[in-house]
């Protein structure tokens, strides 16, 4: 009897030491010595297998970082023409090691973070390919459920196959341009109220002009719009539900992803993370249990709503039997997909604009101009006006290529699959530099860390370079690309213009003194001690 159960204690203990040795040292090693038979290198990994890349990484971000020059209009002045003088290149502080990485090794290279293992590409021939690529065999990266777990789960944002499949196919037709139009007026009523607020505090300055710090507004504004377009007559709770999801992306964006055993000790940073979990799927159960108790035949069809009757139609189809796991699971892990994607990019994609308009006044006449002529009527953008607004436009999509709130574009290989001419094995993730790409004087020319909404002027396919390395939509991603674009790139859109319109009527902005550009990364690309602009009344 007790050397049974010595045989299997030691089993057991052998069966963990096997899967230890391939998860930390077999794959990876397997890994990277597929991609180097086909030419495709990068720096050597830490002796460390816990932690890859991580190590050199911190130590060139360290280095980079000591010679960061810190704008201010205190010690940078402005320009001859009045303009303040500001480095929009912050990928090379954000992102040093992707930068001195893609000059050591070429556009296409290998590393790891932890055991996470990247492909990282700038070729836009390639990032083509993935965007025809239609197959579930390349989804999103399996850290995004792992270590993010506690703000996506298995929502929308994080998970593959047949699971992303069924959620794309009720949450997308929510965010078709139709819907959208029909959102415009909720989007009105928010951002009015914003308007009454900055009219407010500029009434209690001396002289008229407030200094204001625009990003906890703006995340309001936005968390009021997305909660009563998607949470109907239940958006005061969802504006709450906002504000903790928020304190939960800062507190997971502490530390590094991909070190598997971190995510299970008790310090003090995953205690804050299950606290706040549990708080969010508890207030998010509770709408959904007061929206259960309101139903009625004619009960509001908001996204809340069909995410209700998806999860049931799904739970209660023998065919989709393996796509629903929990009904409670796939209602939070969903909402809080929407809550984090729907307020924070929008949010900061203003305060960006807003930022950049502020510091380009001649672009910000010319938007106020076009504003002014198609919001006739009680200063009101309706749809028609959204639709014809070509100078905003563009003022949002040169916004979105200086600053896009991802990071990267990253999918994961599911099975092997070959794009161009490698061949990526299962396992390893594909990764996309957005910001890098869209700011490569090869494809967007010598003024491509430069403020110029013009490029725009002919469309996204007309900005680039196309004849340097493909150009094109390949090389403007900032709503991601192929199938997994984001859904609410229309609604997202349509906000940014209504927001932009509306306070460019009421107001006139400039860089305050005390702001300090210094982009950052948390998740999203952020603005990392905020935008602080002055504001004024439009003098009718």
């Amino acid at each position: 009897m007790m050397k049974t159960v010595a045989g299997t204690v030691l089993a057991g203990i052998l069966g963990v030491l096997a899967y230890v040795y391939s998860f930390y040292f077999r794959k990876p090693r397997q890994l990277r010595r597929k991609m180097e038979l086909q030419g495709v290198k990068g720096p050597l990994p830490s002796t460390n297998p816990l932690l890859g890349n991580i190590p050199e990484i911190n130590r060139i971000r360290l280095h980079k970082a000591n010679s960061k020059p810190k704008f201010s209009l205190h010690n940078h002045g402005a320009t001859a023409g009045g303009r303040p003088d500001i480095d929009h290149d912050w990928p090379s502080f954000v992102l040093p090691h992707i930068r001195q990485w893609l000059k050591e090794y070429g556009s296409t290279f290998v590393y790891s973070t932890g055991t996470i293992h990247f492909l990282c590409t700038t070729d836009t021939e390639m990032v083509k390919e993935i965007s025809h690529f239609k197959s579930l065999s390349l989804g999103r990266p399996t850290y995004l459920s792992r270590d993010f777990g506690p703000l996506f789960g298995q929502g929308i944002i994080a998970s593959s196959g047949a699971i992303w499949a069924h959620q794309r196919k009720i949450i997308a037709p929510q965010f078709y341009a139709d819907k959208v139009k029909s959102m415009v007026t909720l989007m009105v009523e928010s951002t009015n109220s914003l308007i009454a607020s900055w009219g407010a505090a500029i009434d209690r300055c001396d002289g008229g002009v407030a200094d204001v710090n625009t990003d906890k507004d703006m995340r309001s504004l936005s968390a009021d719009a997305i909660s009563r377009a998607c949470f109907g007559s239940n958006y005061k709770e969802g504006e709450h539900i906002f504000s903790k999801v928020r304190e939960l992306q800062i507190v997971l964006a502490r530390g590094h992803a991909g070190i598997p055993i971190l995510r299970h000790l008790p310090t003090s940073k995953n205690r804050e993370v299950w606290k706040l979990e549990k708080e969010i799927n508890t207030m998010i159960l509770d709408v959904v249990k007061q929206r259960a108790a309101d139903s009625s035949p004619d009960s509001e069809k908001d996204l809340l709503q069909m995410i209700l009757e998806g999860a049931k139609d799904a739970s209660n189809n023998s065919t989709s039997a393996n796509v629903v796991t929990s009904l409670d699971k796939f209602i939070v892990d969903n909402c809080k997909a929407i809550y984090f994607a729907g307020q924070d990019t929008t949010a900061i994609s203003a305060s960006w604009a807003l930022m950049l308009l502020a510091a380009h006044p001649e672009w910000q006449s010319r938007a106020r101009d076009e504003a002014m002529q198609l919001c006739t009527r009680d200063k009101v953008p309706d749809v028609r006006a959204l639709q014809n607004m070509k100078v905003i436009t563009m003022v949002i999509q040169e916004t979105l290529r200086l600053y896009p709130p991802g990071v990267y574009v990253t999918r994961e290989a599911l099975e092997d699959i070959k794009f161009k001419h490698i061949t990526i094995p299962k396992g390893m993730n594909v990764q996309v530099p957005i910001s890098i790409v869209q700011q490569d004087p090869e494809l967007w020319g010598p003024d491509a860390h430069l403020f110029n909404p013009e490029r725009f002027a002919g469309g996204v396919l007309g900005a680039t370079n196309t004849t340097a390395g493909g150009g094109g939509q390949a090389a403007y991603i900032p709503f991601g690309v192929g199938s997994r674009v984001c859904v609410g790139q229309h609604f997202a859109m349509m906000e940014l213009k209504v927001i932009l319109s509306l306070l460019l009527l009421n107001f006139s902005f400039a860089i305050s003194p005390s702001y300090v550009h210094s982009p950052g990364f948390a998740l999203v690309v952020q603005p990392a001690h905020g935008v602080s602009l002055l504001i004024e009344r439009v003098t009718p």
